[in-house]
């Protein structure tokens, strides 16, 4: 039997969950199971909240996905309702090696499982420091659990840090998506971030991309987020063609501030389950078509094959940093006076480097 669990409520089972899931374990055919990152080193920009609302609007569409949540403070499991306590395996098991990840998943709704998290995980970067092997842990469990072809999508919630178990959901990771409110802060620290998929790419993972950006905590009708908007899709234009990022996009669909969004996780659901009709549902139902929408047109090569391209991937010498000046202008009314205040700032795309003089790795590695 399956059980789930929301703060405030009586453990409760999933009516039928054990018979619905051997049916379809039966009747599944082999397809591509598609593995995508959630990705910010900064915090607050909504990372948790999408991966959450992804994972189950996935779910509802009848994929079956695997949420892991590999940030320590276990935000992503609380929000489906599921809290480690006492004996409970959760992700920190998989990286000491103790289980497997079929092992320590949980059911938490119809086709959506949870690998829970909890603040054991912290120890895990400390621990795996001088580890053989540290930036595979996870994908070697992925690949594992993925033999078994019972999933269609792996969504993996990072921490909010680039250390030992970001880089592992990046080596793991055939697909990226990158959250990111609609600010200047936000927009610097993106160039930094890309680098850093693109060394990942260069030195563990020669199928990573980037497949997106989604703008969380939009304010809509702002002249600020409309400008930040078109400068994002005049930064992915100008991309080297060799990038991760060549042909990521900026989705239409944005996640609008919605009081709803913060209330569900405390009573351990979904938006879409807490909120069906709201504004949050709306938004993030249709960031989900556009998710599914780019698997059915992408010809991608799946997790753990390297494609003949790759295999012997061509020097990317290094290229002259352009630096697009972004111009935005904030009204201000006082008194009845209306002022008008400029403000400039450079964003300039990550360049690359010949891999015999790059030593960024290593230190990121070091440092983990």
């Amino acid at each position: 039997m399956c059980y789930r669990t929301a703060p405030g409520q009586e453990v409760r089972p999933i009516p039928g969950a054990g018979v619905w899931e051997l049916i379809e374990k039966q009747g599944r055919k082999s397809i591509a199971m598609r593995i995508i990152a959630i990705m910010n080193q900064k915090g607050g920009v909504g990372k948790t909240t999408s991966s959450v609302n992804l994972a189950a609007g996935l779910a509802q569409l009848g994929h079956r996905v695997c949420l892991i949540d590999l940030d320590p403070q276990g935000h992503a499991s609380l929000h489906v309702g599921v809290e480690v306590s006492g004996v409970m395996n959760c992700v920190y098991s998989v990286f000491s090696g103790e289980r497997t990840l079929a092992q320590v998943r949980q059911l938490v709704n119809q086709k959506l499982w949870v690998v829970p998290s909890s603040l054991d995980l912290a120890a895990a970067e400390m621990e795996l420091v001088d580890a053989q092997g540290r930036e595979v842990i996870l994908k070697q469990a992925i690949a594992q659990m993925g033999a078994q072809n019972e999933f269609d999508y792996v969504i993996m919630d990072c921490p909010p840090s680039l250390g030992v178990l970001t880089i592992n959901a990046l080596t793991a990771a055939d697909e990226v998506l990158i959250p990111l409110q609609p600010h200047f802060f936000a927009l610097q620290g993106l160039s930094k971030l890309l680098e850093t998929v693109a060394l990942i790419k260069r030195r563990l993972n020669r199928n990573l991309k980037v497949s997106g950006i989604m703008l969380c905590l939009y304010e809509t009708g702002t002249r600020l987020a409309a400008d930040v908007t078109d400068d994002l899709n005049h930064f992915l234009s100008r991309s080297d063609a060799q990038a991760p990022w060549a042909k990521a996009r900026v989705f239409q669909s944005r996640i609008r501030r919605n009081i709803k969004l913060a209330e569900a996780p405390s009573f351990g659901q979904s938006i879409f389950e807490y909120a069906p009709n709201s504004a949050g549902a709306h938004d993030y139902g249709g960031l989900v078509k556009e998710l599914v929408a780019i698997g059915a047109t992408s010809t991608g090569t799946p997790s753990g094959v390297v494609s003949t391209a790759m295999a012997n991937p061509p020097k990317m010498n290094a290229l002259v940093p352009t630096t697009p000046a972004v111009k935005v202008e904030h009204v201000a009314v006082e008194e009845g006076v209306q002022t008008r205040e400029s403000q400039t700032i450079n964003v300039s795309q990550p360049s690359f480097v010949n891999d015999d003089e790059d030593q960024s790795f290593d230190r990121i590695s070091q440092a983990a």
